[in-house]
């Protein structure tokens, strides 16, 4: 007899079923890659209306979970691990959320905010909880539910509203600032009450009272958890800092032992005494630092994870859990229940908001808009509405009921931040950042922009010299501009934060170094009310002038001073390696200073000794204003000799008729510049020519002709020249120069004091005035109405 080999046959069955598992897998996947595709495209759409983006995501889950073909082909597996999902993502929503809580503010709570916050959680309480059970939104009736569901109406999303309010633009206004503080410690304390009513009762068994055995246990696990988490987790956060400086790529192993720490400390409660995971995170991340590497990288991955990935993935999951299908849009009580609930919260924040805006002296409009703000729910809301259907506390009409009220009160945010906007409009119709307007006593604040190390004396220099009288502090921003290369690029790391970038390379690690290493001494030792932060801008050139204006707009600067884009050689000739700035002198918010140095660099200024003489030319215009407003500062320096020389017209020329001509061409803007000119320059000759301090003398001239020949006498008789851009009108002491410069972007005179064929050891700081904007240009201004 043969043996023959037999091989074992498939069941075809089996086959198929594997295809069809793959084929589920891949429908998912796509369903999943749309809902993302379409959430980008539909906020696209809707950014012209100032739509947060929340908007879209949720039109897009609902709309798309809710489709007879998408519900029919998505997978009960596939929907139970969107589930774990949502549940992983709002653990680490709660997390990062009470991480970015400063825990000082249970030490120093913020007056108006708390007053604010309190009053309106307590009204909107109170209401719910008397309107609540006439709904009969649960299945069966009792005083527990009805707090439970008053706790989600009166608590605010505080992750979510500062979300709409950045994307709004409106953060940098005092209202927007005071929203989202106040909206923290609303939802601190909703969440913290939350905490107290999980300890006494369990909503898993009807909300029944937990024994007193299960109650101390909690506490007790509760208490140790704390004390890990604001005494042992910092230690160790501080110890991963310290060996993994930043520039530098995070140790994976250190990474992985600070997150299991993380992960043991607030896993604590829930394993020992069945504590919620979410509320058991959140009370972790209060205490923890949120200061530090490790912290910035936590909160910036999860929030780019949340941007990229999970909002969209939620709201599908949440569209998919109340299937609207299911509503009972025919019952009118359905209705009455979401208008009820509606209407609960908005007249809860607003009467709450009104009486204690009324203490505080808020007016009305304020408190409203404020009460609305307050008003909005998020996902930790909505993801408690879904976790009560799945408890078979409320009915699945009900938990649309209850998602729908959630949604309605965020989606009328852009129309009372453009209330806001309108008001403060009004309010502030010009906002002046010029030196002209700066309140002698009050802080000057200034970005000085350096190349590299060959700017850091004259940086140094120029700090020294505009620092004025001591008494009022200077805050300097010192900002490395470096070009954005193929080569520098390549260099780059991911940083803590999202659409952070960190930078490697050595050269340019080193060169940073050692600029901040050589201010930082002068700073210690040689000066005293300034205070220095050091900056980066990071860019291709041609976008550079954009994240400039940004940096001089968050911190509401004064000046911005550049270094010249034309480097001198050793012949006093100028290369073109660096950006021309034109678009800087443009679109600034504030006043700018291009500073061509010629050997400012080249001296060490002090206080004991006159080593450097400085003049002005003042002529005319706002510029030349502000050019003087610059001297009055650098006048009160014991170490510079500042003579102003001013440039008048000479009635008894030769060209009188024409200039005379020309004047009259628009005489009533001329008569107001000549007015504004005479009452500044006064002012500061009383100031500081009278007194003697600052040495003075006049030059009548009759045409730009002599202007020039003017200016060319003064060669090799200063160190650093301070003009004005321009901005003069009808002046015919620069009459035609334009049409010759070589360099706009310095003007006339700086163009001239600046040209290769003039000295080569006199610098020169040509300043331009801030354009005033007439109004309130947008949503990114930083203003005050309150």
């Amino acid at each position: 007899m043969h043996e023959t080999d037999t091989e074992p046959v498939k069941d075809p069955r089996c086959t198929q079923v594997t295809v069809m598992k793959v084929a589920n897998i891949a429908v998912n996947m796509l369903i999943f890659i749309i809902t993302i595709a379409l959430c980008n495209v539909l906020h696209m759409l809707l950014r012209p209306y100032s739509q947060p983006r929340i908007i879209s995501e949720a039109i897009v889950g609902f709309f798309l979970s809710n489709l007879p073909f998408i519900r029919n082909n998505f997978s009960a597996d596939a929907n139970m691990a969107l589930g774990y999902v949502a549940e992983f993502g709002m653990i680490c929503h709660m997390f990062v959320t009470g991480l970015q809580i400063d825990p000082a503010i249970f030490t120093r709570l913020p007056v108006r905010e708390v007053k604010v916050a309190c009053t309106g959680l307590l009204l909107t309480f109170l209401l719910a909880i008397f309107v609540t059970p006439f709904l009969h939104l649960s299945y069966v009736k009792s005083l527990e539910f009805d707090v439970f569901v008053s706790l989600i109406l009166c608590g605010t999303a505080s992750p979510l509203l500062t979300r709409i309010i950045n994307d709004l633009k409106i953060g940098k206004s005092d209202i927007g600032r005071f929203l989202i503080s106040t909206a923290v410690i609303s939802d601190l304390i909703s969440i913290l009450l939350f905490t107290i009513g999980y300890i006494f009762f369990d909503p898993v068994n009807s909300f029944a009272i937990r024994t007193i055995g299960d109650i101390l246990l909690m506490v007790g696990v509760l208490v140790i958890q704390t004390i890990l988490a604001a005494k042992c987790i910092p230690l160790l956060m501080r110890w991963v800092d310290s060996n993994n400086p930043p520039g530098k790529l995070m140790k994976g192993s250190h990474l992985i032992v600070a997150c299991a720490s993380l992960v043991l400390v607030c896993s604590l409660s829930p394993l020992i005494a069945r504590f919620n995971m979410m509320l058991s995170v959140f009370l972790a991340g209060i205490v923890m630092p949120r200061d530090g590497r490790l912290s910035k990288l936590l909160i910036g991955k999860v929030k780019y994870f949340f941007g990229l990935l999970f909002f969209p993935a939620f709201m599908f999951w949440v569209g998919f859990e109340v299937d609207f299908s299911g509503f009972d849009g025919g019952n009118i009580l359905t209705w009455v229940s979401i208008l009820a609930l509606f209407f609960t919260i908005l007249v809860g924040k607003v009467v709450g908001c009104l009486v204690s805006g009324a203490m505080l002296g808020f007016h009305w409009q304020d408190s409203v808009a404020s009460g609305l703000l307050l008003s909005i729910k998020g996902h930790f809301h909505i993801f408690m509405a879904i976790l009560a259907k799945h408890r078979n506390i409320i009915s699945p009409s009900d938990s649309v009921v209850m998602v729908i009220v959630d949604f309605l009160t965020f989606i009328y945010a852009p129309m009372v931040v453009k209330n806001i906007i309108e008001r403060a409009r009004k309010r502030s119709p010009t906002q002046q950042m010029a030196l002209q307007w700066l309140n002698p006593s009050s802080e000057l604040r200034m970005i000085l922009c350096i190349h590299g190390p060959e700017n850091i004396q004259s940086a140094i220099n120029l700090m020294e010299i505009s620092q004025g009288p001591i008494g009022p502090k200077m805050m300097v921003y010192v900002n490395d501009m470096i070009e954005l290369t193929n080569v520098t690029a390549s260099t780059l790391a991911r940083g803590e934060g999202v659409d952070t970038m960190a930078i490697t390379d050595n050269g340019i690690v080193e060169m940073r170094e050692t600029i901040t290493n050589k201010i930082n001494s002068y700073v210690e030792d040689h000066s005293e009310g300034i205070e220095v932060k050091r900056l980066l801008t990071l860019c291709p050139l041609a976008t550079m002038h954009h994240d400039i204006c940004a940096l001089a707009e968050d911190f509401s600067t004064s000046m911005i001073i550049l270094p010249f884009h034309k480097n001198q050689q050793s012949n006093g000739t100028f290369n073109t390696s660096y950006l021309e700035f034109r678009s800087v002198l443009r679109h600034a918010p504030c006043s700018i200073g291009i500073l061509v140095d010629r050997g400012l660099g080249s001296i060490q200024l002090s206080r004991s000794t006159k080593c450097m003489n400085a003049a002005v030319i003042f002529i005319a215009g706002k510029d030349d204003r502000e050019a003087l407003a610059y001297a009055s500062r650098v006048a009160q320096h014991p170490g510079v000799k500042l003579t102003i020389i001013r440039f008048l017209l000479d009635t008894n020329g030769n060209n009188v008729p024409s200039r005379i001509t020309r004047a009259r061409a628009n005489k009533t803007e001329y008569e107001e510049e000549l007015k504004q000119d005479d009452e500044f320059f006064a002012e500061f000759y009383d100031r500081h020519v009278a007194s003697g301090h600052v040495a003075y003398m006049e030059k009548y001239l009759s045409n730009s002709g002599e202007t020039y020949s003017t200016i060319k006498s003064l060669e090799g008789e200063y160190n650093l020249f301070i003009v004005g851009r321009g901005g003069r009108v009808n002046s015919t002491l620069t009459a035609g120069m334009n049409d010759w410069e070589a360099c706009p972007e310095l003007g006339p005179i700086g163009d001239i004091l600046s040209a290769t064929d003039f000295s080569v050891t006199a610098s020169v700081l040509i300043i331009q005035q801030h354009k005033l904007r007439g109004k309130l240009q947008g949503l990114h201004e930083e203003f005050s109405i309150m």
